[in-house]
């Protein structure tokens, strides 16, 4: 997980380098905010799961990859359309509240389908 969030970050820091976004079009934008989301994911997952192996010892290690994976592309998906409602001028306090409160029932949504399913 810590080579692939590395190479995440050399794409991020190549496309940082070498595209221009006023030349390269919009296939630039996609390449930056893709590479800063897989850099994102990858960071909060392996940060989480140093977290949770450190404080929940007793839980199995493939459970705790898969929770803090998924928490990880959650606080992926809110970090980036963050950024990108703040290139757009389009972010205030209740598009991110209800942002998060989106992601939250979702999170919740999921995890009683998983109840149900064990």
């Amino acid at each position: 997980m810590i080579t692939a969030t590395l190479a995440c970050y050399l794409a991020l820091g190549l496309v940082v380098v070498y595209l221009n976004p006023y030349t390269s079009g919009s296939l630039a934008i996609v390449f930056f905010y893709l590479s800063l989301f897989l850099s994102v994911v990858g960071t909060f997952a392996v940060v989480g799961f140093l977290i949770r192996s450190k404080f929940l010892q007793h839980e199995l290690v493939y459970r705790q990859v898969a929770i803090t994976f998924r928490q990880a592309v959650w606080l992926g998906i809110l970090t980036v359309v963050t950024l990108w409602l703040q290139s757009r001028s389009l972010l205030t306090w209740y598009n991110l509240l209800f942002l998060i409160l989106f992601l939250t029932v979702f999170e919740f949504f999921l995890l009683s389908l998983r109840s149900k399913n064990f």
